[in-house]
């Protein structure tokens, strides 16, 4: 049975898979590589994962390799953990790898939410009821002001309220 294993920390540059290859041919046969990338820039996202064939060598590799420096980054590497995150829009997973496995959490680091999924959840919140349409209300009764201006407010509406209009 072969195990997959996250390599982690990798820089945010153009990391190539046969790069990767090469750090790790003398590990055995049977290893293969993939470099996760951005979809829009074609960059390396940060991690990769290496199949290894058997759970003795992927112990190995992880002793072998982890720490161990390259393009001036220390690799993180350890056994990838099955993914659970929801499916993206093309029916992968958003970010992992489409083989199945997504990196374990790191306790260093807290999980991040999604620009585009805060600006979901927001814009949800604003403005919006459940009859589909806003309504403001101008009772002053319902209206709390701030403390610290209540003084000036009663002031200004009893002025407003004794000047004549012009109609």
């Amino acid at each position: 049975m072969s195990v997959r294993l996250y390599v982690g920390n990798l820089p945010k540059e153009a990391v190539e898979r046969q790069a990767l290859q090469d750090l790790f041919v003398d590990a055995g046969e049977g290893i293969t590589t993939k470099v996760i990338k951005d979809r829009k820039t074609g960059k390396c996202r940060g991690f990769a994962f290496v199949t290894v064939p058997t759970d003795e060598l992927a112990d190995e590799f992880i002793e072998k390799y982890n720490g161990l420096d390259f393009m001036e980054s220390p690799l993180k590497i350890e056994k990838a953990l099955p993914r659970t995150k929801g499916k993206g829009k093309d029916g992968e997973e958003e970010g992992i790898s489409e083989d199945g496995d997504s990196p374990s959490p790191s306790p260093e680091k807290p999980a991040r939410v999604a620009p585009t999924m805060a600006r979901r959840s927001s814009s949800k919140k604003k403005g919006r009821s459940q009859g589909g349409s806003t309504t403001i209300s101008t009772d002053s009764e319902g209206f709390q002001p701030d403390p610290r201006w209540a003084a000036q407010l009663s002031q200004l509406r009893e002025r407003l309220a004794t000047q004549p209009t012009n109609s």
